[in-house]
């Protein structure tokens, strides 16, 4: 069995039947059968070792704001960049961030640096990983107007990168990033800019999301826009705006925003997905395309292996 010989060949490095719910903003979903917190270089040679022999399932979780995993869990590897990978260095315009660095936090340290062009990403509550694999973006920009490369990890094969952000295939919502690869830097080309205004800027995106989006146990928007239209305004013209399903709602807030209750089920988040999509295609003819990252939810999901 795979996960037994990862499980072996990794040894205390991995945790066993670790929870994953909680290590994603829904906070609802099941558990993981290994996981792992990478610190260091040699471990993420170990993992890729260990993923390369066994071909054992992986899952990268980084901040889990913008992943779903079903009740029923992930019978594979999970992993997650630790500190050692969250640094971020400033040289002149160029800012080279580690995957598992904040949005936000590398948000305020570019204009505390007198740079523009990361303003956006300041309400983000995502990783710099995660955001060049899905290109986040809001506020009319995304990670594919300020990446110049990233560093990237095949897991299966070992093979350790630099990979150019012209070779990523970034589009809406997109990047080729597969989920057995590990972005552990980024590095974004930026410009002067004035702090004071970026100081500005800065808080008007944060009161504006305040004031838009629900807080709460959610993972944004959940839908991707269909070109032309917002996915947002479609679901609350086919009436989904408050819908539930067992301990999932739509929030009457943002109708693009689910909200999941304390202790609820990561399959009732799933299933309001699957009918909100329902009433937006019968209503309006357009079939909408998931944003999060759906593990364990069989041909609609977005595991590995």
């Amino acid at each position: 069995m795979t996960v037994a010989a990862a499980a072996a060949l990794l040894g205390d490095l991995a945790r066993r039947d670790e929870p994953i719910g909680p290590r994603t903003t829904y906070r609802v979903g099941g558990r993981a059968a290994l996981f792992v917190e990478l610190t260091s270089d040699d471990d993420v040679r170990r993992v890729a070792a260990a993923v390369a022999e066994t071909a054992v399932p992986v899952l990268v979780v980084g901040k889990g704001s913008n992943l779903l995993v079903t009740d029923a869990g992930f019978p594979g590897l999970a992993l997650a960049l630790g500190d050692a990978f969250a640094g971020v260095d400033v040289d002149a315009t160029v800012v080279r961030a580690g995957g598992a660095a904040s949005l936000p936090v590398v948000a305020r340290q570019t204009v505390r640096a007198g740079l523009t062009g990361f303003e956006w990403a300041v309400g983000v509550p995502g990783s710099i990983g995660g955001a060049v694999r899905m290109n986040a973006g809001g506020h009319g920009s995304e990670m594919a107007h300020a990446l110049r490369s990233v560093r990237l990890v095949d897991l299966r094969s070992g093979a350790d990168t630099e990979v150019a952000a012209d070779d990523l295939d970034l589009g809406y919502r997109h990047s080729n990033v597969a989920a057995h690869q590990l972005v552990l830097f980024a590095e974004l080309a930026l410009a002067a800019g004035d702090r004071a205004k970026g100081e500005a800027e800065l808080s008007e995106i944060v009161a504006w999301r305040r004031a838009n989006q629900p807080g709460g146990q959610n993972a944004g928007s959940v839908f991707a826009n269909p070109p032309g239209d917002s996915a947002g305004r479609l679901i609350e013209a086919a009436g989904c705006k408050g819908l539930r399903v067992g301990s999932a709602e739509v929030s009457t807030k943002h109708a693009n925003f689910f909200q999941a209750d304390a202790g609820g089920s990561a399959d009732d988040v799933h299933a309001l997905m699957l009918e909100v999509g329902r009433r937006v295609e019968d209503a309006f003819g357009v079939r909408l395309r998931a944003e999060t990252r759906l593990v364990g939810f069989g041909s609609s999901g977005d595991g590995d292996g």
